[in-house]
């Protein structure tokens, strides 16, 4: 192999390199080839080159030309794969996928914005089923109540709706007498809402003393010896619940009483501290009470205030005897009269059972006492 070889000599100067002649590996002949011919498309090479890559890699048209060739012609589509590469391939394939993507989001009834609110119509964004159902609701049909004993007595005017407040009826010195043998102390108001006619009721003086004398008496929840009451006003601190007369579509809101069964009640609220007494059924009292007003009234006291105290509903417990004044004897002193009505609101009412029991009407948690 010929080789080119730079020696150092003794005389301190190096020996000029020339390239030297080549043979033709045909004819025998030497032939001298210039840099840039080893270079020339078409020739082979010289082996003693390194191996690199042409500095002009692609010939011109008339390089082409000169060797005898024609120019090359190249379309549109060859240079945009050559720039793109693979990209041109995975571009269409996409534009399909996102088109079937979006078709089927589009005829699909619960992905649609309009298919949610739809569903938003009936209280919130649900997604729809699709198919038959497995099984459906079996709704429950509204309750047909006839409760006669629960029905209004025919009686007295009354105003239906008042102004929504309510004033403090006074008590002399601001404080009444102290009522009961031991127990904790509660304090209670007495109070009546503006814009009732006062004629109805016989004014605020008769409601006041009507709800002081009941709570006094010994047949009263003081009877037990386990509490005492005192009337008070505007005291500081507040009272503990306030007796208040109500006019009926006060009763009836939502933050009050409400009126879930459609008959007139009376109800306490304990986040209000509030003992509510429907003047509807003051005026013209329940039908279970045969027309005795008094009677009434005082049941609707003590069983209000009852509840004030913490004690909740009750059924009678045997026939003939006197009803706990727990019971709900303005609807009645049947069981089975107020197991209806717990099918209306079982949240509000404690269960009785329909079992038939029927009492006698009751004004007294300690009837026995004198």
């Amino acid at each position: 192999m010929d080789r080119v070889t730079h020696e150092a000599r003794g005389d301190g100067q190096r020996a000029q390199s020339a390239p030297l002649p080549r043979r033709s590996p045909r004819s025998g002949q030497s032939s001298a080839r210039s840099f840039d011919d080893r270079y020339r498309p078409g020739l082979r090479r010289t082996t003693a080159e390194p191996l690199r890559a042409s500095w002009r890699p692609k010939p011109t048209e008339e390089e082409a030309q000169a060797e005898g060739g024609k120019p090359r012609r190249r379309s549109k589509l060859s240079g945009v794969v050559r720039t793109y590469g693979w990209r041109v391939y995975a571009l269409p394939v996409l534009l399909v996928l996102t088109a079937l993507v979006v078709y089927d989001t589009a005829n699909s009834g619960g992905g649609t914005q309009a298919g949610q609110q739809q569903d938003a119509g009936a209280g919130g964004v649900s997604a729809t089923g699709g198919g038959d159902p497995v099984v459906t609701e079996n709704r429950a049909e509204p309750v047909s109540l006839d409760i006669p004993t629960a029905e209004l007595p025919e009686g007295g005017e009354y105003t239906q709706a008042g102004k929504g407040t309510w004033h403090v009826i006074p008590v002399p010195e601001g404080r009444g007498e102290k009522v009961g043998t031991g127990g904790k102390l509660y304090t209670y108001a007495v109070a009546v809402e503006d814009g009732i006619d006062p004629s109805s009721y016989a004014g605020d003086d008769s409601f006041a003393n009507s709800v002081e004398a009941t709570l006094s008496d010994p047949r009263s929840w003081t009877g037990t010896g386990e509490v005492m009451l005192q009337r008070v006003d505007n005291s500081d601190p507040p009272p503990d619940f306030t007796v208040s007369l109500t006019s009926p579509e006060t009763t009836h809101r939502p933050d009050m009483c409400g009126f879930t069964i459609k008959y007139e009640s009376s109800c306490r609220l304990g986040q209000k501290e509030l003992v509510v007494i429907n003047l509807a059924r003051w005026v013209r009292g329940g039908k279970a009470f045969n027309g005795a007003m008094t009677e009434y009234r005082q049941y609707a006291i003590n069983h209000e205030v009852g509840h004030a105290f913490g004690n909740g509903h009750v059924g009678c417990p045997a026939n003939g005897e006197l009803a706990p004044v727990m019971m709900q004897q303005t609807f009645g002193v049947s069981n089975d009269y107020v197991a209806e009505l717990n099918k209306v609101d079982p949240t509000n009412y404690s269960a009785v059972p329909a079992d038939g029991k029927v009492c006698q009407p009751n004004a007294w948690p300690n009837p026995q006492a004198e």
